[in-house]
C-alpha cells in the first residue's frame, strides 16, 4: 500500500449515495413538471426541454474530449442542468434559445471553471440570466394556444388579479415548469429524501413571504401571498436551483442566513423592482455571497472548547473587519456609492421625466387630434382597457396591447375625434408605442410615435412622413401591408429593408381602430 494521501477540497463529505444517482433522482423529480409543461403547452415544450437537455450533454461531452478529461458527462449533472434551464423558459422561444442557454452554461459556467463542483453559480440560472439579457424579446414572450398575452406575474404587478388555482396547477400562461403542484411533488421528494437542505428551501420561503406581507402593500392577505408564492420562479428556486451543493453554503446556520437573503432579495426585486420575474437574480447573488458565509460562518467542532483560545497571542487575534478581503470592502464602498448617486440623481430628475414624458403624450394626442382642446376619459373604453388587464388585444394583430384612449373634446365639450395608445411588442428592436387619432366620421387624422428604437436608417424611417402619412385621410376598418407600392387606400406600403417594423405598425394601428370602432364611437 502507498503511503499517499488524497488531498481534495473541502466540503469533506463521505455519503452512500453517488453523485450520478443524486442526479437520477433530482432528474426524476423534476419529470412532473415537465410533463405537466407539456401537457399545458404542447409538443414544442417538449422540443425545447429535448434541445436543452441534448445540448448540455453534447458540450460537456464535446469539452472533455477536446480537454482530454474524463467523461464526466456520464453522471448526470448536465441532464439536470438542461432540465432545469428548460423548465425556466417560455413554450413560446425559438429553439435556438435552449441549445444557446445549455450551451452557455455548460461551456462557460461549469467547463471553464473546473467542472462538476467548482462552478462559483449556478449553471442553469447563469444561462437563463444571460439569455434575459442577450435575447430580452425573446425571452419574455409568452403564448397559449399561439395566441400572446401577458404572464400571471406581469398582470400582478400592474395590481391585477390572477386566478392562483391556474397558476397552482401548471395551465396559466407562463414558463414550460410552472407548475407548483409538480415543482412541490418533487422538491419535497428531494427534501425527505435529504438530498436537499430544508434549511435553505424553507427559509427562502418564509422570509419571501415574511417580506411581501410587510412591504407587498396588501399585507398577509392570503390570496395576495400565494399569487405571490405561485409565480416567478419561487418554489422552483427554493427547490431545486438555490439548494445546488457547490453554489450554497456547508453549515446549517450558513444555509438558513443564505436562504434568508435569497427570499429578502427576491421580495425587494419584487416589490420594487421593473421585472416581476427577477428571483433568478436574488439567487444568483446569494451564490456570490456563499464564500463569504463561509468564511464566517463555521461550525463549532466538537470538544470545542471557549478558554482554549486564551492561549493565542493578542497579535493573532484580528477585529472582524480587518479579516474582511480588501477587494470585498472596496467592491461595497463602490457599489454603495454608486446606488446612493444614481438614487439621488433619479429622485431628483423623476418628477421632470414624468412631466416630460406626460407632454410628450399630450403633444402626440393633439397632433392626431389637431382640433381638440382637451381628452377626456370614456367609461366604456376604461372599462375595457381595465378588462385586458395588461393583456394582449385581440388574436390577429399579434404582441399588441392598449394602453389608454381618450374622447377628443373642443371648448364646447363636443367630440371632435378619438385619441388612443397603442403598443405593438413585434418590433424589431424593442415595443413601438404610437397614438392613433380618427375624426367622428372614421377618417384617420394620423398616427405619432412615442416610442420607437427601430434600426437606423430602416426601421426609424417608419417616423417618416412617407411612411406614416399613408395612413392620414383613409377611412377604412383596417389596413393591409403590401410591397412595391399601395393602390388601395386600405394598403400600406411596406418599408424596404424593414418588414418587421412596418407589419408591427400596421398591427398596432388596425388595433387602435378596432377598439376605437367597438368601445368608443
Amino acid at each position: 500500500m502507498k503511503p499517499t494521501l488524497n488531498v481534495s477540497s473541502s466540503p469533506h463529505v463521505r455519503d452512500r449515495w453517488t453523485t450520478p444517482f443524486i442526479m437520477m433522482v433530482v432528474s426524476l423529480a423534476l419529470l412532473p413538471a415537465a410533463a405537466v409543461g407539456v401537457y399545458a403547452y404542447g409538443l414544442r415544450a417538449l422540443w425545447i426541454i429535448l434541445a436543452s437537455v441534448i445540448s448540455c450533454v453534447l458540450t460537456e461531452f464535446v469539452f472533455d474530449k477536446i480537454a482530454h478529461r474524463p467523461d464526466t458527462w456520464k453522471d448526470g449533472s448536465a441532464v439536470v442542468t438542461g432540465l432545469v434551464l428548460a423548465l425556466t423558459l417560455s413554450p413560446a422561444v425559438p429553439i435556438y434559445i435552449p441549445i444557446l442557454g445549455g450551451i452557455f452554461a455548460i461551456f462557460v459556467v461549469k467547463c471553464c471553471f473546473g467542472g462538476l463542483g467548482k462552478n462559483f453559480m449556478n449553471p442553469a440560472l447563469a444561462a437563463r440570466c444571460f439569455l434575459l439579457i442577450s435575447f430580452g424579446k425573446a425571452m419574455t414572450t409568452f403564448e397559449i394556444d399561439g395566441v400572446s398575452s401577458a404572464t400571471p406575474m406581469a398582470i400582478l404587478k400592474a395590481g391585477k388579479p390572477v386566478n392562483v388555482t391556474e397558476m397552482f396547477l401548471g395551465t396559466s400562461n407562463g414558463i414550460i415548469g410552472s407548475s407548483i403542484l409538480a415543482l412541490l411533488a418533487g422538491g419535497l421528494v428531494l427534501w425527505v429524501l435529504d438530498i436537499i437542505h430544508g434549511q435553505i428551501c424553507f427559509s427562502i420561503l418564509i422570509s419571501f413571504v415574511l417580506f411581501m406581507g410587510l412591504f407587498g402593500g396588501q399585507g398577509f392577505d392570503p390570496m395576495f401571498l400565494a399569487a405571490h408564492l405561485c409565480g416567478g420562479g419561487v418554489v422552483s428556486g427554493a427547490f431545486f436551483m438555490a439548494t445546488d451543493y457547490t453554489t450554497s453554503p456547508v453549515s446549517r446556520l450558513g444555509q438558513t442566513v443564505y436562504g434568508v437573503t435569497i427570499g429578502v432579495l427576491g421580495g425587494i426585486f419584487r416589490v420594487f423592482g421593473s421585472n416581476a420575474d427577477s428571483f433568478s437574480y436574488a439567487i444568483i447573488m446569494g451564490n456570490l455571497l456563499t464564500p463569504l458565509i463561509d468564511l464566517y460562518i463555521v461550525p463549532k467542532p466538537r470538544a470545542y472548547r471557549k478558554h482554549a483560545l486564551a492561549g493565542l497571542e493578542e497579535k493573532e487575534k484580528k477585529p472582524f473587519y480587518k479579516r474582511i478581503p480588501k477587494p470585498v470592502i472596496a467592491l461595497t464602498l463602490i457599489t454603495l456609492l454608486a446606488g446612493l448617486a444614481l438614487s439621488g440623481v433619479y429622485t431628483l430628475t423623476k418628477d421632470s421625466i414624468d412631466a416630460q414624458k406626460e407632454a410628450a403624450k399630450a403633444k402626440a394626442y393633439l397632433a392626431v387630434c389637431p382640433d381638440a382642446d382637451h381628452f377626456n376619459r370614456t367609461a366604456g373604453a376604461d372599462a375595457e382597457i381595465e378588462n385586458l388587464a395588461g393583456g394582449v388585444y385581440g388574436s390577429a394583430y399579434g404582441k399588441v396591447y392598449i394602453n389608454e384612449a381618450f374622447a377628443a373634446v373642443d371648448k364646447d365639450e363636443k367630440v371632435v375625434g378619438y385619441a388612443v395608445s397603442v403598443t405593438s411588442g413585434d418590433g424589431n428592436d424593442g415595443d413601438i408605442t404610437l397614438a392613433l387619432g380618427v375624426s367622428p366620421d372614421g377618417t384617420i387624422n394620423g398616427i405619432s410615435f412615442t416610442k420607437l428604437s427601430e434600426t437606423p436608417g430602416l426601421g426609424m424611417l417608419a417616423d417618416s412622413d412617407a411612411f406614416k402619412g399613408q395612413f392620414a385621410g383613409k377611412n377604412v376598418s383596417s389596413f393591409n401591408l403590401v410591397k412595391g407600392g399601395s393602390s388601395a387606400d386600405n394598403e400600406i406600403d411596406s418599408l424596404s429593408g424593414a418588414t418587421v417594423t412596418s407589419s408591427a405598425v400596421v398591427n398596432a394601428v388596425n388595433a387602435g381602430l378596432d377598439f376605437i370602432n367597438t368601445y368608443m364611437k
